[in-house]
């Protein structure tokens, strides 16, 4: 079997590379994953294949296996890697179990683009370790690309590094001496609120009808990224935020 990962983009509808498209169009079935029952980003993946596939082929909807994330609040770095391990291996079965019954090659629409912080490429490594698969990978643009294009900017100053991390670990890479940090997947933005004197350029559902920009310093516009986030998660339904900081010079 056949399993091309596609990149599909940050959300938008037109967010998708000419590739991503001809991909989606190429497969049998597509395979989604469901957080919770009505599922806005199930929703917002249906319309991204009604824009670009004239007749869609049957999509194989996943409901997520429940995540232990009381080690994440509590702190505990390695209960932690064990809680996310358990949940890649319960999704891995999901996984094959959904692959077993699927009626041909297989399309699964990775928000983003698949190398950026998602955890794909590493459950179907567990997958294929059980049964014969083909995996092909389909970039996509990611929101830190789009991030970059939105607010006219070059993420990284000459000759200078770019530090990718999440915002959870935002803070350690700042105490590590990290200057020019981009933060993805923001469960929250407090740890910004210590970099006051730092630049900030921030975006939210990039792409859609309900994206978020806010530029300036920290201390000038956390509180109008504050207010944004609310507002788009209300609208939307959910949220994918993400921030590139700079020191002073």
């Amino acid at each position: 079997m056949r399993v091309r990962v596609i990149g599909i983009g940050p959300g938008g509808l037109d967010q998708l590379t000419v590739e991503a498209v001809q991909a989606l169009r190429s497969v049998d079935a597509y395979l989604v994953i469901e957080k919770r029952e009505d599922d806005p980003l199930v929703a917002a993946r249906e319309a991204i294949v009604a824009r670009h596939v004239p007749e869609p082929p049957p999509t194989i909807v996943v409901r997520d296996p429940e995540r232990d994330r009381s080690a994440r609040v509590a702190g505990d770095a390695e209960a932690y890697r064990k809680a996310v391990a358990d949940w890649h291996s319960a999704r891995a079965e999901r996984y094959a179990a959904a692959l077993d019954e699927a009626p041909g090659d297989v399309g699964i629409l990775v928000w983003g683009d698949p190398a950026f912080y998602d955890s794909t490429l590493r459950i179907l490594d567990t997958v294929a370790a059980s049964r014969p698969l083909e995996v092909d990978v389909i970039p996509g643009v990611s929101s830190l690309q789009l991030l970059a294009a939105r607010h006219a900017i070059v993420l990284h100053e000459v000759g200078q590094p770019l530090h990718l991390t999440t915002g959870r670990n935002l803070p350690d890479a700042v105490a590590a001496g990290e200057r020019n940090v981009a933060a993805m997947l923001l469960s929250s933005i407090e740890p910004f609120a210590a970099l006051g004197d730092w630049t900030i350029w921030w975006g939210a559902n990039l792409g859609t009808a309900d994206e978020a920009l806010a530029h300036g310093t920290v201390a000038e516009v956390l509180p109008e990224i504050r207010a944004a986030r609310e507002h788009v998660k209300a609208a939307a339904g959910w949220i994918m935020d993400l921030a590139l900081l700079r020191s002073p010079a």
